[in-house]
């Protein structure tokens, strides 16, 4: 497997909607945290958007798996990034 980041954009102007449906996201990313997909999670200090560290197969697993996503099914991404990370030192490294 393969290490991917997942970078969300918010919008400002739909906070209200990420506040509604922030216990559904966060149960989605807690039961893929449970199953070892998800290594970490969590906003932007700023409330700009969020990072989350993916492990999967490739790109188009990642870019499926997040489909489910109760934000981005409710609309409330404005755009997100999908890159593969190679950590080389650290926690995640291997």
């Amino acid at each position: 497997m393969s290490l991917f980041l997942v970078e969300y954009t918010y919008s400002p102007d739909k906070s209200a909607g990420r506040d509604e449906h922030r216990p559904d996201h966060r149960a989605w990313l807690g039961d893929l945290v449970q199953r070892g997909v998800v290594k970490s999670s969590g906003p932007f200090a700023d409330g700009t958007g969020a990072l989350i560290i993916v492990d999967a197969a490739d790109a188009e697993a990642v870019r499926l798996l997040f489909t489910h996503d109760p934000f981005d099914r409710a609309g409330l991404v404005e755009s997100s990034r999908i890159t593969e990370w190679i950590p080389v030192m650290g926690a995640l490294a291997e």
